[in-house]
């Protein structure tokens, strides 16, 4: 994939930070904290040298749905920063307690108030500078409704050769697209992720 095309110009993407900065233990209210490596373990953690509490980061992990109708696609216009003004796939960080499949459905109805059928896993991109995993579903409206709710801008769909490709929000978005174009019919998951197409500069 062109990383040119698939990131956009207004965006930094730098080396991803080892750790997030903690100030404090969120178990003991101590500080300063320390980096270490524990026996067994194969990295340095955030560790609490005062309760003994490892701090451990891992990625978030973004559900939603490529939303297909009638051979178009539906995406929403970003009422919000980051990127607003710029069409998303319905997605968003998933909530506890809830499935893969069941975010994915609630970001759809919270951002483009739409009720879906969701089929396959297509898409898991990993974005590595901000440790976020995008597990996007091919999903198919139940009714052919949906309206801008009150992070969205404007709602519409998109045929495939409609694309708004300057203006899409992600890059996420981008290889789930352009995966989808190549080949409506695949059964299987597009695997990617940003690694070459980090910089330090802006591209």
């Amino acid at each position: 994939m062109n990383c040119f095309f698939a990131l956009h110009r207004d965006i930094n993407y730098q080396e991803p930070k080892k750790h997030k900065k903690m100030n404090f233990c969120s178990n003991c209210g101590h500080s300063p904290l320390e980096e270490r490596q524990a026996v067994g373990d194969n990295r340095a953690r955030i560790f609490c040298p005062n309760c003994g509490v490892v701090h451990y980061q891992n990625p978030k992990i973004v559900s939603g749905c490529l939303i297909i109708h009638e051979g178009k696609i539906l995406l929403g216009k970003r009422g919000i920063e980051p990127r607003k003004g710029t069409w998303n796939v319905p997605a968003g960080f998933m909530e506890n307690h809830e499935t893969l499949q069941e975010g994915a459905a609630r970001e759809v109805w919270e951002e483009v108030r739409a009720r879906v059928e969701i089929q396959q896993l297509h898409t898991v991109y990993n974005i590595l500078h901000v440790n976020q995993v995008y597990c996007l579903f091919l999903a198919k409206l139940t009714t052919p409704i949906f309206e801008a709710a009150e992070e969205t801008a404007e709602v519409r769909l998109f045929g495939l050769d409609e694309i708004p490709w300057d203006d899409l929000a992600f890059h996420s978005n981008v290889f789930s697209i352009e995966q989808y174009i190549k080949n409506p019919s695949f059964k299987g998951v597009h695997y990617g992720n940003n690694r070459d197409c980090m910089t330090d500069s802006k591209p």
